[in-house]
């Protein structure tokens, strides 16, 4: 008897917990659909929205790269420059210098990218805060100098120039299909790491960085999750450079540069750290504030450290966490003007 109310009980749940994922999937499809139509309005015939939409692209998935070493783990890692370029030039060389597909170029740097991070992770994995933003620093400035100094392979200085277009099967998609298909491709990364970060994974990843005791204590390695976190990491971040290659058809050391990094630390703070949607968000800021704020002749750069020292100040969890604060307040006052409704139905 007792088993069959268990079962019954375990039945009565089941149908509770589908609805649930069906609409968080159903939430979130939507929001993709909204903003890639967004997206499309905005950029119409320009080619220079277009680009612009691949740069917050590109800085979207080095931030959200970012996002699961630092703020899921508290990993401050300088390297991201290296990784996105480590995606840019595999892209390169794949279609310039190879018969093979783009594609195989996009799978190889983001895994090139991700053993490197494994390897300066465990090079570093002692260090913290100041001592690991340092080295890994260094590790960048050393990266690009590499690139400028192997000409029998990165082009030098120059780069490499004139690599064929993104083609499917043969076909090349018009510049509207690649802004949709990009801006898809970021929402997805978004939910995947949103997903990542609500998982037991990234809950024991997110405990690890407030008390590693308590999760040693549990049987689980810090240090492992901070591997793990760290190769997710750098593989979106080789993604971010990969498709930017790919819609401008060149990379040079100057393309990926250290202010890469310095701007995305600063987009999931602009967007919100509650969630990894802030990543994206606070790229679109970026690139707005610094090259598309219309009316403003002055420097883009100064323009966004006001702005971002403005939200920390007023909204410290970023735009999204000031919008749930805003509804959440609404429906406060909603809820108490209904009370105050029916409180004075009732005496008459």
């Amino acid at each position: 008897m007792a088993v069959a109310t268990t079962d019954t009980a375990l039945g009565s749940h089941r149908p509770r917990i589908r609805p649930v994922r069906g609409a968080r999937t159903l939430r979130e499809l939507g929001i993709t659909v909204v903003v890639v139509m967004a997206v499309l309005l905005w950029v119409g015939p320009s080619l220079y929205r277009q680009d612009l939409v691949f740069l917050a692209a590109m800085y979207g998935l080095v931030a959200l790269g970012m996002y699961v070493p630092f703020v899921l783990a508290g990993s401050l890692s300088m390297a991201y420059s290296a990784y996105a370029a480590i995606g840019a030039y595999a892209v390169a060389l794949v279609a310039k210098h190879t018969d093979w597909s783009m594609w195989w170029g996009w799978i190889a740097g983001a895994v090139l990218s991700a053993l490197v991070a494994l390897v300066l992770g465990l090079v570093t994995q002692r260090l913290s805060g100041f001592y690991l933003a340092a080295v890994t620093l260094l590790f960048s400035l050393a990266f690009k100098y590499w690139i400028i100094d192997a000409r029998s392979i990165t082009g030098g200085a120059g780069g490499i120039t004139r690599i064929p277009p993104i083609s499917v099967f043969g076909w090349e998609p018009p510049g509207h299909a690649l802004v949709a298909a990009a801006v898809v491709f970021v929402c997805a990364i978004a939910v995947l790491v949103d997903r990542l970060r609500k998982s037991v994974w990234g809950i024991t990843l997110q405990a690890s960085r407030e008390s590693e005791d308590a999760v040693r204590a549990a049987g689980v390695k810090p240090a492992h999750l901070r591997m793990v976190a760290l190769a997710i990491g750098a593989a979106i971040a080789a993604f971010g450079g990969s498709l930017f290659v790919g819609s401008v058809q060149a990379v040079t050391p100057e393309t990926l540069t250290l202010n890469l990094v310095f701007l995305a630390i600063f987009m999931p703070i602009i967007g919100g750290r509650g969630t990894a949607w802030g990543a994206p968000l606070g790229a679109v800021v970026v690139v707005v504030v610094t090259l598309n704020m219309p009316g403003y002749q002055g420097s883009g750069e100064l323009l966004l450290a006001l702005a971002v020292l403005l939200i920390i100040i007023v909204a410290p969890g970023g735009l999204i966490g000031y919008a749930q604060w805003c509804w959440a307040r609404l429906r406060a006052a909603m809820g108490a003007n209904r009370g105050n409704s029916a409180g004075q139905g009732g005496a008459r």
